[in-house]
C-alpha cells in the first residue's frame, strides 16, 4: 500500500480524446502557452510593454481563436473517427474557426463603434452563420449531444418565439439579426459564461492542473492516509478527504473518481467495505469536493461574473455547507463501520506523516498563499497566477519531484485539452443566453414561473431543485447553472430569498446527478473501479449523500449558513445544523455514537432511526422565514423526537448485552 500510494500519477482526462501525432501536438503547446500570455497580459494591464491593450471584445475573440480550433483536432468527429491521427476534414473545420474568430477580432473596433450587432453589413452576417455553426459542432463533441441538442433547439428559438404558446413566447428575430446578435454581442457567445473564463477561470485552471502534475493529488492522498489510514474505517475516511481536496482542484467528479477512487476503493475492500458500498463513499467524496472552498471549479468564478461580487465571497460562502456535507459523509462511515466492527490499515503499511510533511508542505503552503491573497488583498484574478508560478519555482529546486521535458509537454497539453473543452461548452451555452436575451425572454420568464408557481417562494424552490437535477442529467453542471442563473434564479430572488443563497442552491442541485439513479455518473464511475454493479452503487452513493439533498434547502431558508448575517445567528445555526446533520447521518446508517445500534428489533428499527432521522431534520431546519414554526419549537419537537429514542435503545442495548454475557 505504501509504494502504490507513493507512486500514483494524475489520471489521464483525455481519455476520449485524440492522440496527435508529433507534429500536430505542436498546435496545443503553442496555443495554450499564447492563452496564457495573454491572459497575463490583459489580467496584469502589461499592455505587451509597449502600451497597446486589446479591447475586451478583441481579446475574447482572440482567445476563442486560439481555442476552440483545437476542439476539432482534438476531439473526433464521432467514436469511429480516426483517433490516433487528424482527417482532412478536421483540418479544415479548424482553420476555418480559426479564420472566423481572427475576423471577428480584425474587426473588433467596428462591431462596437459601428453597432454591428444590430445592423452589420452582408459580409460580416455570413461569417456569423458560420461562426454560429462551427461553435454548435464544437460544442457537440466538447460538451456530448445532450447538451448540443438543447444548444441547438434555443439558439434557432428567435426564428419561431412569437408562435410559441404563452408563457414561453417571445420577440421574433430574423436568421440573420440572430446570428450577428449571437456572434457579436456581449450577451451571447461573448456574454458571461465566455467573459468569466477570460478573466477569472483561466489562472484557477492552470493552479489545478498545476497541483495535480506536480504531485499535489499524491501529497493529500498520501496525507490522508497518514492521519487517518488506521482509524476504525480508516480508508474510507481517507477518502472523504484525499477526494475532497483533489476535487477542490480538479472541479471535475468523474476525474476526481477515477484519480483517487484506484487507492482509495481497494483500501477500503480490505478492511471489509462492500463493493458497491466502496464506490458510494468515493461518488459522493469526489462530488462533494467540487463544491468545497478555495477552488469550486468553474462554475462558481461565472457565478460570480453572474452576482457581480468577488469570487471570494462565493468561496467564503460555500465553507459552512460543504463542511456539513462532508461532516455528515464522516458520520456515515463511522456509523457504519463501528456498526459492523471494521478495522483500519495496518500503521506499518501506511505512509509516514513526518516524511509526507517533509515532501509536501509547500503544496500547503502554496495554497496558503492563495488563500491570502484572495482574502486579504483581493487580488482574485492575480493569485491563481502568483501560486502557480511559485509553485513550479519550488517543485523543481526538490529532485524526487523536478520536471523533465515529458513532464512539462504533459503539463500543457493538460492544460491546452483543459481549457478548449470548457472554452467550447461555454460559447456553447453563450448561444441560449444570447437567445433568451434577443427575444426578451430573460427578462419575462422570471414572472411567468412566479404565476405557475402562486406566488409561493417554496413551491419555486421544488421547482428549482426538480429543473437543476434534470438539467444536470444532460448537461454539465456549468452549462445547467447557467441556464437556471439566467431562467429560475431572479424569480426566486424577486420572492426575497438571498441571491448567493439562490444561486448556490441551483448548483448544489444541478451536481445531485452525478450521485443519483438512474444516471449518477459519478456512482458509474466508481462502480467500474470497484468491479460493483452501477445501480447499486448509485444507491448506495444516494443514501451516503443523502444530506447534500437537504443541504441547500437549509442555507437558502437560512442565509446564516453562507456567512450572511452577524457571527452570533451564524454560530447558533452552526451548531444546530452539525447536531442535526450528526442524528440524520447516525439514523440513517443504524448506529449513534455513544449510544450504539439503533436497529433493537428487526421489524421497529425504521421506527427508531426514523425518529432520529426526523429529530435531526427539525433540529437542523432553520425556523421562521417561510417555515411557519421558530427554531425554538422545532428543538423541542427535536428533544421531543430524540430523548425517548435514545433512552429505548440505550436500555434495549445493556439488556441485550446483558443476555449475551449471560
Amino acid at each position: 500500500m505504501k509504494e502504490e500510494i507513493q507512486t500514483q500519477e494524475p489520471a489521464d482526462e483525455g481519455s476520449s480524446r485524440r492522440s496527435l501525432p508529433t507534429g500536430w501536438a505542436l498546435i496545443p503547446y503553442a496555443a495554450a502557452i499564447a492563452v496564457l500570455l495573454l491572459s497575463m497580459n490583459q489580467l496584469f494591464n502589461l499592455g505587451f510593454f509597449v502600451g497597446y491593450t486589446f479591447l475586451s471584445n478583441q481579446y475574447a475573440y482572440i482567445v476563442a481563436g486560439l481555442l476552440l480550433p483545437l476542439i476539432f483536432l482534438m476531439w473526433p468527429a464521432t467514436k469511429k473517427s480516426s483517433h490516433n491521427s487528424v482527417p482532412w476534414y478536421d483540418a479544415l473545420l479548424a482553420i476555418a474557426m480559426m479564420a472566423s474568430c481572427f475576423y471577428f477580432a480584425a474587426n473588433s473596433e467596428k462591431i462596437v463603434d459601428e453597432g454591428w450587432e444590430y445592423l452589420a453589413p452582408d459580409y460580416a452576417v455570413y461569417m456569423s452563420y458560420l461562426f454560429w455553426l462551427l461553435i454548435l459542432e464544437a460544442t457537440r463533441r466538447a460538451g456530448g449531444t445532450a447538451i448540443f441538442a438543447i444548444v441547438l433547439v434555443i439558439s434557432f428559438y428567435p426564428l419561431f418565439a412569437d408562435v410559441m404558446p404563452g408563457p414561453i413566447a417571445g420577440a421574433a428575430a430574423t436568421l440573420a439579426d440572430t446570428a450577428i446578435f449571437h456572434t457579436m454581442s456581449s450577451e451571447s457567445v461573448l456574454g458571461i459564461p465566455f467573459r468569466a473564463f477570460t478573466g477569472l477561470v483561466i489562472g484557477f485552471l492552470v493552479f489545478g492542473v498545476a497541483l495535480q502534475y506536480t504531485g499535489g493529488g499524491k501529497f493529500f492522498i498520501n496525507f490522508a492516509f497518514a492521519c487517518l489510514g488506521h482509524v476504525r474505517g480508516g480508508p474510507a475516511k481517507v477518502a472523504i478527504f484525499s477526494s475532497g481536496l483533489m476535487g477542490s482542484m480538479s472541479g471535475s467528479v468523474i476525474t476526481n473518481v477515477l484519480t483517487t477512487g484506484v487507492l482509495s476503493i481497494p483500501a477500503m475492500r480490505r478492511v471489509g467495505f462492500s463493493r458497491s458500498y466502496a464506490g458510494g463513499v468515493e461518488t459522493c467524496a469526489s462530488t462533494g469536493g467540487v463544491l468545497m472552498p478555495p477552488i469550486m471549479g468553474a462554475t462558481a468564478f461565472i457565478m460570480a461574473t453572474f452576482l457581480e461580487i468577488p469570487y471570494i465571497d462565493i468561496a467564503i460562502a460555500a465553507i459552512i455547507p460543504s463542511v456539513l456535507y462532508f461532516f455528515g459523509l464522516f458520520i456515515q462511515i463511522d456509523a457504519y463501520a463501528a456498526k459492523n466492527d471494521l478495522k483500519g490499515l495496518p500503521v506499518e503499511e501506511l505512509p509516514s506523516l513526518k516524511q509526507t510533511l517533509k515532501e509536501g508542505w509547500h503544496f500547503i503552503a502554496v495554497f496558503v498563499i492563495l488563500v491570502w491573497m484572495l482574502i486579504f488583498m483581493k487580488q482574485e484574478a492575480l493569485a491563481p497566477f502568483y501560486a502557480t508560478a511559485l509553485l513550479l519555482v519550488i517543485n523543481q529546486i526538490f529532485p524526487y519531484s523536478r520536471w523533465g521535458w515529458r513532464d512539462v509537454k504533459q503539463f500543457i497539453m493538460a492544460t491546452a485539452s483543459l481549457f478548449a473543452e470548457l472554452a467550447g461548452i461555454l460559447c456553447g451555452v453563450g448561444l441560449i443566453v444570447g437567445a433568451l436575451a434577443v427575444t426578451g425572454m430573460s427578462g419575462t420568464i422570471a414572472n411567468d414561473l412566479i404565476f405557475l408557481a402562486g406566488g409561493n417562494p417554496l413551491v419555486l424552490l421544488v421547482m428549482g431543485a426538480l429543473t437543476s437535477f434534470i438539467l444536470g442529467i444532460g448537461m454539465t453542471v456549468t452549462a445547467a447553472y447557467i441556464f437556471l442563473a439566467i431562467s429560475l434564479a431572479p424569480a426566486v430572488i424577486s420572492a426575497g430569498l438571498d441571491p448567493l443563497a439562490v444561486h448556490l442552491f441551483i448548483l448544489y442541485w444541478g451536481m445531485l446527478s452525478f450521485i443519483t439513479p438512474p444516471v449518477a455518473l459519478g456512482a458509474f464511475a466508481a462502480a467500474t473501479v470497484a468491479g460493483a454493479k452501477p445501480m447499486e452503487t448509485g444507491l448506495q452513493a444516494m443514501k451516503l449523500g443523502s444530506i447534500i439533498y437537504f443541504i441547500p434547502f437549509f442555507f437558502v431558508l437560512n442565509p446564516a449558513l453562507i456567512m450572511q448575517g452577524d457571527w452570533a445567528d451564524i454560530g447558533k445555526v452552526v451548531v444546530t445544523a452539525m447536531i442535526g446533520v450528526w442524528l440524520i447521518a447516525s439514523g440513517l446508517q443504524g448506529y449513534l455514537a455513544w449510544v450504539g445500534k439503533l436497529d433493537i428489533h428487526p421489524q421497529g428499527k425504521w421506527i427508531t432511526r426514523g425518529l432520529i432521522v426526523a429529530a435531526g431534520l427539525a433540529l437542523a431546519t432553520p425556523g421562521g422565514g417561510l417555515i411557519p414554526f421558530t427554531n425554538f419549537e422545532l428543538g423541542a419537537l427535536a428533544l421531543a423526537l430524540a430523548v425517548p429514542t435514545v433512552i429505548v435503545v440505550l436500555f434495549a442495548n445493556k439488556r441485550n448485552s446483558a443476555i449475551r454475557n449471560a
